[in-house]
C-alpha cells in the first residue's frame, strides 16, 4: 500500500496588495521589500471572506481534479497558524461548508511546515488502512492579524492569504508508480519565541488579552529575522538530504524542488548550497507572499498547471517555519 496525490487545488483572494500599497501605510518601499524578500505583491481577503471560504474553494478544485465528491473523503486534515476561531479548528467550519455530516476532521498546527507534517500523518493513516481517501489542506488568513504600520513592517510585508489542497488516495501499484516515498519532520521548541504571536493565549494570566497587550503590539507576529534566516538555510538542506537518503535517492535524481515560500532569499541560498539548477526550481512568493501552511500545496497546483510537474517526475518538498519546525518529503508524481 502506498499513498498518491490524485488532485490539487488552490485559491487566493481577488484583492491584490502591492509593495507600493504598503508604502502608503508604513515607512517602506517596493525596492526595500524586493531586496529583502523577493515579494512584489500578495493577496488579502475581502471584508466578507473567512479562512474556511478559501479552504473550500481549494478543496473543491482538488476534488474535481481527482474525480471525487466531498462524500468520498474519509478524513480531512487542515494545517493553519491563523485559525478562524480560538476553537473549534478551521477544519470543522470547512467540513460543514463541504456539506459533510460526520466525516472526521482536525487541525494541525505546525506553522509553515504544516502541510508536510500532515502529509506524513495522512500517509501513515492510509498505509495502515485506517483511511483510503483523504483531503489535506493548508489555509491561511494573515492579513487580519498584521501590524500595518512601520512598527510591524518587517513581518507585515511578508505575509499573504491563500489556500492549497490535495487529495490523497490509497494505491496498490508497485515499482515506479506514483506515490509518497518518504517524509521526515523535525522541531526545536527551544526557539519558539523567536517567531511567534504571544497574545491572546491561555499561557497568559490572569487575562489572555488586555488593552495593554494590544497597545504594546503583543497581539501581532514578532520575528528575529536574522536568526530565523540562519536556521532556515541550515535545517532545510539537512532535512532535504536526509529524506532523499531515506528514499535511496540523490539530488540529481529529483526533477523538481519546491521550497516553502517564506523568503525568496532563503530559497536562493538553499538552492545555491545544494547546487540545484534553476530549471528544477519554482517559486511563487513574488505574487502571493508567504501563505504558510498553504504554500507548498499551492506550489504543487501551479507546477502541475504550468507543465513542470508531470506524471513520473520526482518532486522534493521542503519547509521551515515557526516552532521551530522543519520537514521534507519526496514523491513520484
Amino acid at each position: 500500500m502506498r499513498t498518491k496525490i490524485t488532485g490539487t487545488g488552490m485559491y487566493v483572494p481577488d484583492r491584490v496588495v502591492t509593495n507600493d500599497d504598503l508604502a502608503q501605510w508604513m515607512d517602506t518601499s517596493d525596492e526595500w521589500i524586493q531586496q529583502r524578500t523577493g515579494i512584489l505583491e500578495r493577496r488579502w481577503i475581502g471584508p466578507d471572506q473567512q479562512p474556511a471560504d478559501l479552504a473550500e474553494r481549494a478543496c473543491r478544485q482538488a476534488l474535481d481534479a481527482a474525480g471525487l465528491e466531498p462524500n468520498d473523503i474519509d478524513c480531512i486534515l487542515l494545517g493553519t497558524l491563523s485559525s478562524q476561531a480560538d476553537f473549534p479548528g478551521t477544519s470543522f467550519f470547512l467540513q460543514h461548508k463541504l456539506g459533510l455530516e460526520d466525516t472526521p476532521c482536525m487541525d494541525v498546527r505546525a506553522q509553515c511546515s504544516g502541510f508536510l507534517y500532515m502529509l506524513q500523518l495522512a500517509d501513515a493513516l492510509i498505509r495502515a488502512g485506517t483511511h483510503r481517501k483523504m483531503l489535506v489542506v493548508g489555509c491561511e488568513v494573515h492579513s487580519t492579524g498584521l501590524d500595518i504600520s512601520t512598527r510591524g513592517r518587517d513581518v507585515t510585508v511578508i505575509f499573504g492569504d491563500g489556500s492549497g489542497a490535495v487529495v490523497l488516495e490509497a494505491s496498490e501499484e508497485e515499482g515506479d508508480a506514483p506515490g509518497i516515498l518518504e517524509v521526515r519532520i523535525h522541531s526545536q521548541g527551544e526557539h519558539a519565541k523567536r517567531l511567534w504571536v504571544e497574545a491572546p493565549g491561555s499561557g497568559i494570566s490572569p487575562s489572555r488579552l488586555t488593552h495593554e497587550m494590544i497597545d504594546d503590539g503583543r497581539v501581532f507576529p514578532h520575528m528575529e529575522g536574522r536568526f530565523v534566516f540562519k536556521h532556515a538555510v541550515t535545517r532545510m538542506p539537512e532535512v532535504l538530504l536526509e529524506t532523499l537518503d531515506a528514499a535511496s535517492l540523490k539530488i540529481e535524481d529529483v526533477d523538481l524542488f519546491l521550497f516553502h515560500q517564506a523568503n525568496l532569499r532563503i530559497n536562493e541560498f538553499v538552492a545555491g548550497k545544494l547546487e540545484i539548477p534553476e530549471d528544477k526550481l519554482f517559486n511563487n512568493i513574488m505574487s502571493y507572499g508567504n501563505c504558510s501552511a498553504a504554500a507548498i500545496p499551492m506550489l504543487l497546483h501551479e507546477t502541475q498547471a504550468n507543465g513542470m510537474l508531470t506524471p513520473g517526475k520526482l518532486v522534493s518538498m521542503t519547509a521551515f517555519g515557526a516552532g521551530f519546525s522543519w520537514a521534507s518529503a519526496v514523491a513520484r508524481w
